[in-house]
Formats: structure tokens, sequence, C-alpha cells
């Protein structure tokens, strides 16, 4: 597994906490940077998937 999944997969979680407690809170900042940070991460956790699949189309050749 591709260390950006493991990252992008990390930031996800942690923008999603972040988005709760600022909708809990009525924080409309934490809440925007909550979904950003979770948005960042479902796109790094697709480069490491996209890395992955590469690694493992060159390997099997």
């Amino acid at each position: 597994m591709d260390k950006d999944r493991i990252k992008g997969s990390a930031n996800q979680i942690v923008g999603g906490v972040k988005r709760a407690t600022g909708k809990l809170v009525g924080d409309t900042k934490l809440e925007a940077e909550g979904q950003a940070q979770k948005a960042t991460g479902a796109v790094q956790s697709a480069v490491g998937g996209m890395k992955d699949a590469i690694r493992e189309t060159f390997v099997k050749k």
C-alpha cells in the first residue's frame, strides 16, 4: 500500500472530525477546513491508489 493512500485516509478521517465538530459547535470556519482536508485526503488517497495500480502492472509483467 502506498504511503499516499495511508496519509490520504488519515486526512479524510481528521477532516471528517473537524467538519463534524465545526458543525456541532457552529464554527463555519472549522467546518470548511474539515471539508477541505477531507477532500484533500480523498485526492491523496486516489493518487496512492493509482501508484499502487501502476506498480502492480509493471511488477506482474
